[in-house]
């Protein structure tokens, strides 16, 4: 899949393509079911960063990162800067409830959802757009594998946001 492609991420399944702003007013539309989902940045080539950010600080955790490891950590190159994962075999979580956490966090609530929390030190974060792939019979976490591995060798390196896996 190209990951700089929206008609080539949608061929692959992944539907909805709501941005942040859109999805704090009802995000009624995102699946109750287990899935994979992205994160786009459609302003990618004019990335500006800000710090502090609008995470949330879990457990009293500061959530931001300096500007120096925000530069680091991007992908110049890529609209896509985060791939997550909604769900296991055995869980209980859907894309719903997981995008539901992601989206809170953003809004400064003190939620868990410590994955990904670069994209709320993004400038213009409530303009990035979700997109998800629900996966019924398989394992969401098996699908962000091969998604990122995907990624990786299409860029070399994980997606911004991805800080483990």
């Amino acid at each position: 899949m190209n990951f700089n492609d929206i008609d080539d991420i949608k061929k692959n399944g992944f539907t909805g393509f709501k941005t942040v702003g859109e999805l704090w007013t009802d995000k009624s539309c995102i699946p109750k079911i287990k899935g994979v989902y992205l994160v786009i940045n459609p302003d990618f080539k004019k990335t500006e960063f800000i710090n502090p950010g609008v995470g949330g600080f879990f457990k009293g955790k500061d959530p931001n990162v300096s500007i120096a490891e925000l530069k680091n950590n991007h992908v110049d190159n890529s609209q896509v800067v985060y791939i997550g994962k909604a769900g296991s075999p055995t869980g209980q979580a859907t894309l719903n409830s997981r995008l539901g956490q992601y989206l809170r966090f953003g809004e400064t609530k003190n939620v868990g959802h410590w994955g990904g929390r670069l994209i709320w030190q993004l400038k213009n974060h409530s303009d990035l757009i979700f997109c998800w792939k629900p996966t019924p019979k398989d394992d969401p976490r098996e699908i962000e594998k091969q998604l990122l591995s995907e990624y990786i060798k299409q860029f070399g390196v994980r997606p911004f946001a991805n800080l483990t896996g």
